[in-house]
């Protein structure tokens, strides 16, 4: 299968524990969209790569009047669907997609937010020009994801042990390189809030549904690690660690 098919797989299958998940559904983060949303009346939003809802729900519970929670994981979107009738959320619908083809017209959104899903695209910028066409002038993109750091050996170890992790991913992009993709898309320079996410091993594994043999590679490649790494990602004895989160936000200039 191809890298599209094998991220629905693999995001389909585990849809229930991504609902539940306290990485994916806490978060200041949240509570910022939530703020975000009741500052702007009649706020048109998009949840690109919407996953178990998470940003969809912050997006209703902040008033706006259309939220469109999007995925390629049909699976996916059966559980917002029905978590948002639980919550009450009218406003929200969602629609089945790839990141790199938006189905709507140009300027839909007055707010685009994608959050823990870019590492997962298989073609960012492509994506990115297809943010760019779909907000309005004046709107703004908020990626949120898991940034790699800038010196290439903990950037390569993060993509390493993430990969053996989960096989749908692609990258952990540096914000380096994440500035140069959203101007080259038309967006503004990024604002930036950066902070650390603790991960729990046992946790993390089971959440996508990691294989036993690829369970056992990254007990195995991990304590292996050189010490920068170990000592900057704070991987512990259990192999629980931490990385960097970051909230990006710009403005379509174009």
């Amino acid at each position: 299968m191809d890298q599209q098919e094998l991220t629905v797989v693999q995001f389909g299958s585990n849809a229930e524990y991504y609902l539940s998940s306290q990485v994916h559904s806490q978060g200041a983060d949240l509570e910022q969209i939530v703020a975000l949303a009741r500052e702007t009346p009649s706020l048109r939003a998009l949840d690109l790569g919407c996953g178990a809802g998470h940003v969809s729900y912050a997006l209703a519970r902040g008033g706006a009047a259309r939220v469109v929670a999007y995925d390629p994981a049909a699976a996916m979107l059966r559980v917002v669907a029905e978590e948002a009738l639980r919550r009450g959320h009218s406003a929200i619908e969602t629609i089945v997609g790839a990141a790199e083809e938006l189905p709507f017209e140009d300027g839909s959104f007055d707010l685009v937010v994608t959050r823990y899903s870019a590492h997962h695209w298989e073609n960012v910028p492509r994506a990115l020009d297809e943010c760019a066409r779909v907000t309005a002038s004046g709107g703004k993109l908020i990626v949120i994801d898991v940034v790699a750091p800038e010196v290439p050996l903990l950037d390569t170890s993060l993509q390493v042990v993430e990969f053996l992790r989960d096989a749908s991913h692609v990258r952990n992009y540096r914000l380096s390189e994440w500035r140069d993709m959203l101007q080259r898309a038309g967006f503004g320079a990024p604002s930036i809030q950066s902070w650390k996410t603790a991960i729990d091993f046992s946790t993390w594994i089971a959440r996508i549904g990691t294989p036993l043999e690829r369970v056992s590679a990254l007990r195995t490649v991990m304590p292996a690690l050189p010490r920068e790494v170990l000592d900057y990602f704070k991987v512990s004895a259990e192999l629980c660690f931490e990385f960097d989160s970051a909230w990006m936000a710009s403005m379509k200039l174009i």
